[in-house]
C-alpha cells in the first residue's frame, strides 16, 4: 500500500487576548487581572490549524523562585525568538521530539512551551480524527467534577455566591486564604453554614501562611468545618510536610509541584497525599502525563487545576483530567461559556464570554469530556478578534 505523508509544522502566530471577568478573582500573591493570556496558532503543512494558549502570570512561579513567573510579554518573546524556529518540520504527533527540541533551544518557560504543546496536540487529533484524550492514552472519565473557586472577595460576596453555586450543583468549592488568619476561619465558617453539609470544601492559602505554625494553628481552628484538603499553607516542600504531619485533612501540593521531579521530591518526604497537576506547570500535556503517573505510582492523588484559563487552555485541563488515571478528584476548572450561552449561572463562570464557538456541557456538577477532533470545540474566531489585544 502506498505511504502517506505525515503533516509536519509548517507555522506558528501569536495572539494576545483579555477576556472580561465576571467579578475580580484574586489569590494571595496575585497583583494582574486574570484572562489577559496568549493564544498560539498553529498550522500544518496541509493548512490544518491547531489552538494553544499561555495563561501566563508574572506572580505566579514555584517555591523560593525555583521556577520564575512568565508574563504574556516573555511568553510571546520565547515562543516567536526561540520556540517556534524550533519547531518548523517536527511531524504531527511527535511530542517527543517537540519536546526535546523546545528543551534543547531554551530551558525552562513552561508556559510558552505548553502553549504550543496544546496546539500541537489539537492539530494532531484534528488530523488523525481523534479527541486529545486518545492521544493521551485513552478516557478514564467521562465526566470531569468542577471545583468552583472562592476568591479573595468580601466574606458577605462569598456568603451569597456559595449559595448559588451549591444550588447550580457543584458539589465542590474551593476556598481561598493565606491573608488573615482570623478572616480566614471566619470565611470558611461562613460557607460552610451556606451551604450545608452535602458540598464538599477545601482551602488555598497560596503559600500565604508565614510559618507552618501559624498554618497548623488556623487550620486547625477550621476543624469544625470539615475540610476535604488544604492547599499549600505555606512554601517549601520541608514546611508543607511538617504541616501535613500536624493537620488532620490532607495536604495537597501546587506551588511546590511543578513537575515530575518535584514529585518525587514530595513523595520522598512525604509532604502532601495530594498533587495538583496543571498543563502549564511542567510545560505542556505530554510533560503533564508524566507528572500523572509519577503520582499514581507513589500512591498521590490528583486533581488538574490552573490559571482560571479561557476556553482555549480549558479544554487541555479536560482532556487531561478525562485520560490521567490519577486525577481522581474535583477538578479547579472553569465552565467555559460563551456570553451568548450564559443564563446567570455563578458555578465555573470566571468570564462574561469565551473564545470558543460551543459552551462546555455542565451536567449534575460535572463537564462531560469533548469527544470531537483535538480539543473538541472550535475557536471562535470573531471572538478572538473582539478580544485581541494589539500593543
Amino acid at each position: 500500500r502506498r505511504e502517506t505523508a505525515v503533516p509536519t509544522i509548517k507555522s506558528i502566530e501569536t495572539l494576545l487576548v483579555q477576556l472580561p471577568t465576571r467579578r475580580e478573582h484574586k489569590w494571595t500573591g496575585l497583583t494582574e487581572a486574570i484572562g489577559r493570556y496568549l493564544l498560539t496558532r498553529m498550522t500544518d503543512s496541509d493548512g490544518r490549524v491547531g489552538w494553544g494558549e499561555a495563561p501566563a502570570l508574572k506572580d505566579w512561579g514555584g517555591e523560593f523562585g525555583r521556577y520564575f513567573g512568565e508574563s504574556t510579554l516573555i511568553a510571546k518573546t520565547v515562543i516567536e525568538n526561540y520556540l517556534a524556529p524550533s519547531l518548523v518540520g517536527v511531524e504531527l504527533g511527535n511530542f517527543v521530539e517537540m519536546h526535546a527540541r523546545m528543551d534543547a533551544v531554551i530551558k525552562g518557560y513552561p508556559y510558552a512551551k505548553a502553549a504550543l504543546d496544546f496546539a500541537a496536540y489539537d492539530l494532531t487529533g484534528r488530523w488523525l480524527g481523534l479527541p486529545v484524550h486518545m492521544l493521551l492514552g485513552g478516557k478514564a472519565r467521562s465526566r470531569i467534577a468542577v471545583t468552583h473557586s472562592i476568591g479573595l472577595i468580601p466574606i458577605a460576596d462569598a456568603e451569597k455566591e456559595v449559595a448559588q453555586v451549591a444550588a447550580e450543583g457543584i458539589r465542590t468549592i474551593k476556598i481561598k486564604i493565606g491573608v488573615d488568619a482570623k478572616r480566614d476561619i471566619e470565611m470558611v465558617r461562613t460557607v460552610r453554614a451556606a451551604v450545608g453539609d452535602d458540598v464538599e470544601l477545601c482551602v488555598d492559602a497560596n503559600e500565604g501562611y508565614r510559618t507552618p505554625g501559624e498554618a497548623i494553628t488556623t487550620v486547625r481552628a477550621m476543624a469544625p468545618y470539615r475540610l476535604k484538603y488544604v492547599e499549600q499553607p505555606v512554601m517549601g516542600i520541608e514546611r508543607i510536610a511538617e504541616v501535613a504531619r500536624a493537620i488532620e485533612p490532607p495536604v495537597m501540593a501546587d506551588e511546590s509541584a511543578w513537575n515530575a521531579h518535584d514529585v518525587i521530591q514530595i513523595s520522598e518526604r512525604r509532604a502532601a497525599q495530594i498533587v495538583s497537576i496543571y498543563t502549564t506547570k511542567p510545560g505542556g500535556l505530554y510533560k503533564a502525563m508524566e507528572v500523572a503517573a509519577v503520582c499514581r505510582a507513589a500512591g498521590i492523588i490528583c486533581n488538574v487545576n490552573g490559571s482560571v484559563e479561557t476556553g482555549v487552555g480549558n479544554l487541555a485541563n479536560i482532556h487531561l483530567a478525562a485520560a490521567a488515571p490519577s486525577a481522581v478528584l474535583s477538578c479547579v476548572v472553569p465552565v467555559s461559556t460563551p456570553a451568548q450561552w450564559q443564563t446567570g449561572q455563578v458555578g465555573g463562570i470566571y468570564y462574561r464570554d469565551d473564545l470558543i464557538v460551543a459552551p462546555m456541557k455542565l451536567v449534575d456538577g460535572a463537564i462531560e469530556v469533548p469527544t470531537g477532533p483535538g480539543m473538541g470545540i472550535d475557536v471562535d474566531l470573531a471572538k478572538v478578534e473582539q478580544y485581541r489585544v494589539r500593543d
